[in-house]
């Protein structure tokens, strides 16, 4: 089997401007307790517990909060309307970050994943399809 390459991926625990002048700024993962987080509930029902990772140190998260979805799109919508605090890919709320529509806490706690992988048996007689996914996984974003 050959994995297909990852990109990295890292974390970010993002709320809106309005959010942050009802709450105060969390600047470790301990003062997540007491504050409205938006959920993440897997299709088997397990909530995503909040990762955490700081000079060797890891610190799981139970969010708690008004509100818990199994899409991030829509976890990212739910804090651009001030309801939370809420996990998600960097990569997904940059242009939000950027535009100032978002904020970024935790930033130095937020750890970076290798990514997803893809294994395949080999690259003799690919299916058309698959090879046609596998050149839209590797291509840059």
């Amino acid at each position: 089997m050959l994995p297909v390459p990852a990109r990295v991926e890292v974390s970010a625990v993002v709320a809106s401007p309005e959010y942050f002048q009802r709450h105060p700024m969390p600047r470790v993962p301990r003062d997540l307790r007491g504050l409205p987080c938006i959920r993440f509930r897997f299709s088997s029902g397990l909530y995503y517990r909040w990762e955490f990772e700081r000079d060797g140190e890891e610190v799981l998260v139970e969010a708690e909060g008004p509100l818990t979805l199994n899409d991030q799109g829509l976890m990212v919508d739910a804090a651009l309307a001030g309801v939370g605090l809420a996990y998600v890919f960097e990569a997904q709320v940059k242009q939000l970050l950027e535009e100032g529509r978002l904020v970024c806490v935790l930033e130095d706690w937020c750890p970076a994943y290798a990514g997803f992988f893809l294994y395949y048996p080999s690259r003799r007689q690919l299916p058309t399809a698959l090879r046609a996914f596998l050149d839209f996984v590797k291509a840059p974003a």
